[in-house]
């Protein structure tokens, strides 16, 4: 029975190689139903392991970065955003801000500037080209290295990236087990998030910076448990000039000024002024990453381009979706300029309240409140791409929810957006996907206590 099973794992293993090497090298993302029935097996197959396999640890961690290193070479298939990388990077190396100009701009101005600019351009598509960097400086640093190390070529580029990105996941391996360890949950329980699919396939194989971002932010988190106060904002605000969204969970933070179970007011005079401490900070540390890129245009075109995301661009969303259907019935057309300026005050109240009135004290609960804090700010976005729930899948992995688990795999619907030249989201697609999502989540909250949930033993 042992060997049989051993024989079973690595049938799966060299099933899921060679399902990486298929996205990697092979799939188009407009076939629709082979990349979600690819992306079914693949996920299948995690599940299995994580549920029934007797892989230990260090087993696991090859198997992750082994699925990862498959991936090495091969250029994005299902985003187009590392052109803008190393758009942004090749700038930089050529000594100008890439917020100070578009593409276009510089196309037009100076076409021999950048080494590739029309198929870099060409690769990044107009929308993107049209617009200034909105990528923090951190990002920015890391393009500028892959500059560096091949500057005449895409995938050159491209594998720099792509060795950072899993340098990062290694570090979210780390500080994920340390982490594990300090609140007594398994250590596993971190390949809920280092082998899921959604993670390897959008951070290594799409190269989107979460990856570092989430490395440095567990680092931040790590620090703060272990009340290394200076560290920890370092590291959160360095996290933040990789990805903004970090910012968003900021006041969250409030709950890790207490010691665990410590029997103090939530509004503790003495705990508001150590966390407005260490919240400013974070803003001092991230706020000097821009030092050599900013200029008197530089808030402008930054602000610019961050504004788009809540006015003008829509994607995957959830109760946005429903707000502007209801707008529509009222006045006849697309409400998102006013919902854009709505949504961001109800995100705040949202993460305000779970930071100051939901206020249980446990380490658990903390993470509890940060899980649910940033997937009310996706709930309640205009935006979704699929990469930005490796936030949510990341911290559920301490807690006891495992809805994120089931978000990373409904997710992938919305590339059914992507089967036409002309883009266009089906709907239905999109409201199966957050009904079953939302309502399991209800189910968790519901009905489940810690006591019932069954994760990696």
């Amino acid at each position: 029975m042992l060997l049989q099973n051993k024989v079973f794992n690595l049938v799966l293993v060299l099933i899921s190689a060679l399902g990486y090497a298929y996205f990697a090298y092979v799939l188009d993302r407009s076939d629709f139903y082979l990349l979600f029935g690819l992306y079914a097996v693949l996920f299948f197959i995690f599940v299995n392991w994580m549920k029934n396999s007797n892989f230990t640890f260090i087993q696991l961690s090859y198997i992750s970065i082994g699925l990862r290193l498959i991936l090495l070479f091969g250029l994005p298939s299902l985003s187009q955003d590392f052109y803008r990388f190393i758009w942004d990077g090749r700038m930089l190396a050529s000594g100008i801000s890439p917020y100070v100009f578009t593409p276009n701009q510089i196309l037009e101005q100076s076409p021999n500037l950048i080494y590739q600019a029309e198929g870099l351009v060409r690769g990044m598509q107009d929308l993107n080209a049209s617009h200034y960097s909105n990528y923090p400086p951190v990002s920015q640093w890391i393009y500028f290295l892959a500059a560096k190390v091949a500057p005449f070529s895409i995938l050159g580029a491209v594998v720099c990236l792509r060795c950072v990105l899993i340098l990062a996941d290694v570090g979210i391996l780390y500080f994920g087990k340390k982490i594990l360890q300090h609140l007594n949950l398994p250590i596993k329980n971190i390949f809920w998030f280092i082998l899921n699919p959604l993670v390897i396939l959008e951070l290594t194989g799409n190269l989107h910076f979460e990856g570092l971002m989430l490395l440095l932010l567990l680092a931040s988190i790590y620090g703060i448990l272990r009340f290394k106060w200076i560290g920890s904002a370092l590291f959160f605000g360095l996290s933040v000039a990789t990805k903004l969204l970090p910012l968003v969970l900021l006041p969250l933070f409030y709950k890790f000024h207490f010691k665990k179970n410590e029997i103090v007011s939530a509004f503790s005079i003495q705990k508001i002024i150590s966390f407005s401490g260490y919240s400013l900070l974070c803003l001092v540390f991230f706020g000097l990453t821009f030092i050599g890129l900013a200029d008197e245009d530089f808030i402008a075109h930054f602000g610019e381009s961050i504004a788009l995301w809540f006015g003008t661009f829509e994607f995957n969303a959830s109760l946005y979706y429903v707000f502007r259907w209801i707008g529509f019935q009222l006045v006849g057309w697309n409400t998102i300029a006013t919902l854009g300026k709505i949504l961001p005050v109800l995100i705040l109240a949202s993460i305000v309240y779970l930071a100051f009135f939901s206020f249980k004290n446990g380490n658990q609960d903390k993470f509890a409140a940060l899980v649910l804090g940033v997937s009310l700010y996706f709930f309640l976005s205009t935006t979704v791409h699929p990469w930005y729930l490796a936030t949510p899948l990341l911290l559920g992995v301490f807690t006891r929810f495992q809805f994120t688990v089931i978000w990373s795999f409904m997710v992938m619907l919305s590339y059914a957006a992507y089967q036409h030249e002309i883009y266009h989201e089906n709907l239905w697609l999109v409201a199966l996907e957050y009904v079953v999502v939302l309502g399991y989540l209800a189910y968790e909250l519901l009905f489940l206590t810690p006591n019932k949930v069954e994760r990696l033993k």
